[in-house]
């Protein structure tokens, strides 16, 4: 018989980065979590420390195919999220996060599970409006290269809602921007991983654009703070909410805090910034902070000490990259 005191959680993803800190968490919290993931980007090594805990479950498997388990909660987080791995397959990307939500909803949908839904800020695309609050409906190219994550996520979230006003379904849908940490894929070719491996390996610093371009960085721990706390607000809260750190940062700034922090002799090349790269980037998180109590309060040093700690060490050993992703060094 089921602890009625315990509730059996389903992560999707639950090896990247996000799943495997979310998946501590909730072990943390006294729940039985089922790991789903197919090891696209997630690896192993993430949730390795959790193998052998008799609250942890971790599954091979692919959303875009049905899943049968019995859970009380689903968090939706597989997709490839960066660039670099999102661009590599992009038919496949729709396919993750167009046929995965459609999948994961069919499953809440039978055992009357909540779901939660990792979606994006890229769901604004090159924002007319700064900050982005929820309200905003967005300025995305629908056929350009960044176009299967964007419209993709828009897609799910389009279904989340749906499934929510025909089927009375509990969702929770969040909208995350950029976050860093440790457990980051060192070839994931976003800004803060980017920065940090070249600095630590003193290979020049690669900016695209004049650097003067904005992003908010959150760390890892405060985004999983609030996808917890929004995942026990009322049913009615559905969102979208956006998640992520309020403040401001140009990348250059970042770029010349992580050769601080690294004492790197790096030095910064600028390249052409590509299409479709927005040009500012900030949440508007007055619904979470009014709705949750939640804001970001690791400061961008702190965070970055723990990050640059955590791939010095990685890259020192020897299985730094998921072997499903060598392919990309070259690609």
């Amino acid at each position: 018989m089921k602890d009625v005191t315990r509730t059996r959680v389903l992560v999707t993803g639950g090896a990247g980065f996000l799943g495997s800190h979310l998946c501590d968490r909730l072990i943390g919290l006294g729940h039985d979590v089922l790991c789903v993931d197919n090891y696209f980007t997630g690896t192993k090594r993430n949730i390795a420390h959790l193998l052998e805990h008799p609250r942890f479950e971790l599954l091979r498997h692919d959303v875009t195919f049905p899943l049968y388990v019995e859970v009380d909660e689903i968090y939706n987080l597989a997709c490839p999220a960066s660039p670099v791995h999102y661009q590599h397959d992009p038919v496949q990307t729709t396919k993750t996060s167009v046929h995965g939500a459609i999948n994961m909803l069919g499953l809440a949908k039978r055992v009357k599970a909540k779901i939660f839904q990792a979606s994006t800020s890229e769901v604004y695309g090159d924002p007319e409006v700064h900050p982005q609050a929820e309200s905003y409906w967005g300025r995305v190219n629908p056929i350009g290269l960044r176009s299967c994550y964007d419209e993709g996520k828009r897609c799910a979230e389009t279904l989340f809602f749906d499934y929510h006003r025909q089927h009375r379904l509990t969702i929770k849908v969040a909208r995350i921007f950029n976050t860093y940490g440790p457990r980051m894929h060192p070839n994931d070719g976003r800004v803060v991983s980017n920065f940090i491996v070249q600095a630590l390996k003193d290979q020049p610093i690669t900016l695209y654009g004049d650097g003067s371009q904005t992003r908010s960085f959150c760390y890892v721990s405060d985004l999983i703070d609030g996808f917890i706390g929004f995942m026990q607000t009322p049913a009615e809260v559905s969102g979208p909410m956006n998640l992520g750190n309020a403040t401001e940062f140009r990348i250059v700034e970042l770029a010349e805090l992580i050769l601080k922090l690294t004492h790197s002799k790096s030095p910064l090349v600028f390249k052409a910034l590509p299409a479709d790269d927005p040009r500012q980037r900030k949440p508007d998180t007055a619904f979470a902070q009014s709705t949750l109590g939640w804001q970001a309060t690791t400061a961008l040093a702190e965070g970055l000490k723990h990050t640059i700690a955590y791939f010095d060490e990685l890259l020192g050993a020897t299985d730094e990259v998921p072997p499903a992703m060598l392919q990309l060094r070259t690609a």
